[in-house]
């Protein structure tokens, strides 16, 4: 149990690295694009999220899976906000 909680501490903590040296090198006209699929990404998270809060596993898995829905929406909504934000800079104004 305990080396199976390292390994996959390990791979969560060089999941954060390698995320945000990708994106770091992202250029600013290719950020639209990969925010729509980072939405799309999230909305299955909120799935997932859901179905686990649909079980019945104790009172910690179901805050936890509160938790999940709660912060996957705020990602999903905020990230429809700045990519229609993002857009709204490319219109033609007049």
């Amino acid at each position: 149990m305990g080396a199976d909680l390292v390994l996959l501490l390990t791979i969560f903590v060089l999941a954060i690295f390698v995320g945000f040296e990708i994106i770091t090198k992202v250029p600013p006209t290719l950020h639209t694009p990969l925010m729509s699929g980072s939405n799309a990404i999230s909305g299955i998270t909120v799935v997932g999220a859901l179905m686990a809060a649909g079980k019945d596993e104790g009172t910690t898995a179901a805050v936890l899976a509160f938790l999940a829905v709660a912060l996957a929406t705020v990602n999903v909504v905020g990230g429809f906000l700045v990519s229609h934000r993002m857009l709204a800079m490319f219109r033609k104004k007049g």
